[in-house]
């Protein structure tokens, strides 16, 4: 009897060699437009405090295989992305259905999303991605909430990270006829590895600063508009040990 390769597993096997064969050439990309980006990026860091811990996980979501942060090790790092559109044609509601349907469009090239869980083309609670990096970097998420102007992910097991973040558009409060983009973040290293990495060699906040600025940047152009003032980014930093055992002990509670 003649063997037939199974076309799931082969397909699985040649989406993996055409993501490992971008690493490359996605991270040389990145690095050029890092140096040579003519947005400007305005940073803070800063120290934390309660008011830094994530909310609590959405009603009816999934919590099985979750990595929280008060799962994580060192410091909690929470960060907001966020980006001031001009000239935009979609509305906030059109911008998310856009970013949701398809989030290759506004990652980085050296980052790809596969879908493991769900139909494509959108986003459910439930459904679940497999984030493809160069180097320890993978890291598989689950969608916690989706709706007209926002989804957010949580981290799962095995993932560099312990934490959530949330992807919002608006009108901006100020200015009605900007479209503003935020992308906010709570998240520790996942592993005593991913600690060293993060809060004591910075290679992998830096990766994630800069895949994160990157989308920001996208998701101006996929709006049909372009930043106004550049790209924001805040991170406030709470240690542990300033936290009486909170974040060990669970996150903020939740607010109907």
């Amino acid at each position: 009897m003649t063997h037939r390769p199974d076309p799931v597993t082969g397909d699985l096997r040649s989406r993996r060699v055409a993501a490992v064969l971008r690493w490359p050439v996605g991270c040389a990309l990145v690095s050029w437009r890092y140096f040579w980006r003519t947005t400007p990026i305005h940073r803070s860091d800063v120290a934390g405090d309660l008011g830094d811990l994530p909310p609590a996980a959405p009603r009816g979501a999934d919590d099985a295989d979750v990595q929280r942060p008060s799962d994580g090790y060192g410091t909690l790092l929470h960060r907001r992305y966020s980006v001031r559109i001009r000239g935009s044609r979609l509305s906030p509601e059109q911008l998310i259905e856009r970013l949701a349907a398809d989030p290759d469009r506004w990652s980085p090239e050296f980052a790809v999303f596969r879908r493991t869980r769900g139909e494509p083309g959108h986003m459910a609670v439930g459904d679940e991605f497999l984030i493809r990096m160069p180097g320890p970097w993978d890291g598989p998420v689950r969608v916690c909430s989706a709706g007209k102007s926002a989804f957010a992910f949580v981290t799962l097991r095995g993932h560099l990270e312990a934490g959530r973040i949330e992807f919002r558009t608006r009108r901006d409060t100020d200015r009605p006829d900007l479209l503003r983009f935020d992308i906010e973040s709570w998240a520790r290293p996942g592993d005593r590895l991913s600690h060293l990495l993060y809060n004591r060699l910075r290679v992998a906040k830096e990766v994630q600063l800069n895949m994160w600025t990157h989308a920001c940047i996208r998701a101006a152009r996929i709006a049909g508009g372009r930043p106004e003032g550049g790209v924001t980014v805040r991170t406030r930093r709470f240690e542990p040990a300033d936290d009486g055992g909170v974040v060990r002990g669970g996150d903020r509670p939740h607010v109907s």
